[in-house]
C-alpha cells in the first residue's frame, strides 16, 4: 500500500490503496507551515495594533491646530463628535448590536460627558491660540491623569510612590505652561487642563466596563448617546454664527478628527490592548507626545525648543512612572 500525502504543503496527494487512485487536495482548513511560521503572536500583533492606534491619535492636536483658526474650535468639537456618531450608527446597525444593558447606561454617559463633550470641544478651542507643540507636551500629561482617575473611582490605595510620580507630571506642565505665558498659565492651558481631566475620566469609566462591552462598543454606544445634545448644540451654533468657511485642507482635517481620532483610531487600541494586554500596550502612550511634536514640526513648522523638548521628557517620565508605581 502506497499512502503520501503532501496537504500541510498546499499540494496534491495521491493514496494508492487496493489498486485504487484517489486524487486528494490539501486541506485548506489546516495553516501550512509557511503561515504558522510567519503569523504575528498575539502579544505581537496588540502591540502592533496598539501602535497603529497611538499613530492615529497623535495627528489630533496638529490636525486640530490647522483647522481650529478658520472654522472654530467649538464648531470642530462637536462637529467631529457628529460625523463620529454617523460611523458608530452605522458600524453598529452593520454588527446588528443590541443596546447595552441598563445597568451600563450610566457608565456610557460618563463615558461620553468626558471623551465626547469634554475633551473634543475644550482641546479644540486650546488650539486655536496655542502652538500644537505646546499642546502635545499638556496632553502628554493624560496617561497619568487616566490612571488617577482609574484609582480614585475604584478606590485602589496605591504607594505613595504613585502620587508623587502624578504629582510630578502637573507641576512639570504647570512650570513648562507658566514659563511659556510669560509667568503665569495662558487661558489657553486652562482649557487644554480641562479637557485632559475630562478625557480622564471618559477613558477610566471606558476602561472599567470595556472588560464587559468590548471597547469599540463602549465608544461607539456613548457617540449613539450623545446625539441628541451634539446636535442642539451644533444648531445653536449654526445660529449664532453660521456655517464656517474653511479650505479643502481645513475640511480634511475636520474629516480625519471625526472619522479617525474620534472613532475609527480606537478599533485597533482597543483591540492591540485586548491581545498585548493593557499594561503592557498602554505603554505605548508614552510615544503619543513624541509623535505628535513631530508632526508639528513637520506639517505646522512650529519650533520644538529646548524647554519644550525638556517638558515633554519630563512629561513621559511622569506617565512612566505612574505606570510603574501603581501596584
Amino acid at each position: 500500500m502506497y499512502d503520501r500525502t503532501d496537504a500541510d504543503r498546499g499540494t496534491w496527494a495521491i493514496r494508492c490503496t487496493d489498486a485504487r487512485f484517489i486524487l486528494t487536495t490539501p486541506d485548506l482548513t489546516t495553516p501550512s507551515r509557511i503561515e504558522r511560521a510567519t503569523r504575528m503572536s498575539p502579544g505581537t500583533e496588540g502591540m502592533v495594533l496598539g501602535f497603529l492606534g497611538v499613530l492615529t491619535f497623535s495627528f489630533t492636536l496638529p490636525l486640530t491646530r490647522i483647522a481650529a483658526p478658520e472654522l472654530g474650535g467649538f464648531f470642530i468639537g462637536i462637529g467631529r463628535a457628529i460625523l463620529a456618531a454617523v460611523l458608530a450608527c452605522l458600524v453598529l446597525w452593520w454588527r446588528r448590536d443590541r443596546l447595552p444593558d441598563r445597568r451600563y447606561w450610566r457608565p456610557i454617559v460618563i463615558v461620553a460627558l468626558g471623551t465626547v463633550f469634554g475633551f473634543g470641544p475644550l482641546s479644540s478651542i486650546a488650539m486655536q491660540s496655542l502652538p500644537a507643540v505646546h499642546g502635545a507636551v499638556v496632553v502628554g500629561l493624560l496617561p497619568a491623569a487616566t490612571a488617577m482617575m482609574a484609582v480614585l473611582r475604584a478606590g485602589e490605595h496605591p504607594k505613595p510612590a504613585f502620587w508623587v510620580a502624578c504629582a510630578f507630571g502637573v507641576v512639570a506642565v504647570l512650570i513648562f505652561a507658566a514659563a511659556q505665558g510669560a509667568g503665569k498659565p495662558q487661558v489657553g492651558d486652562l482649557w487644554l487642563l480641562g479637557a485632559v481631566a475630562m478625557a480622564a475620566l471618559g477613558y477610566a469609566e471606558g476602561a472599567r466596563i470595556s472588560r464587559d462591552l468590548g471597547g469599540w462598543r463602549v465608544i461607539s454606544w456613548a457617540l449613539v448617546f450623545s446625539i441628541p445634545a451634539l446636535l442642539v448644540i451644533m444648531l445653536l451654533i449654526l445660529l449664532s454664527s453660521g456655517m464656517p468657511s474653511g479650505s479643502t485642507q481645513d475640511w480634511l482635517c475636520f474629516t480625519y478628527l471625526g472619522s479617525m481620532s474620534m472613532y475609527l483610531g480606537f478599533f485597533p487600541w482597543y483591540r492591540g490592548m485586548v491581545l498585548g494586554g493593557v499594561a503592557r500596550v498602554g505603554q505605548l502612550q508614552l510615544v503619543q507626545p513624541v509623535l505628535s511634536l513631530v508632526w508639528a514640526w513637520w506639517l505646522l513648522h512650529e519650533s520644538i525648543s529646548p524647554g519644550t523638548a525638556l517638558a515633554a521628557v519630563l512629561v513621559i517620565a511622569s506617565t512612566a512612572l505612574t505606570r510603574l508605581t501603581r501596584d
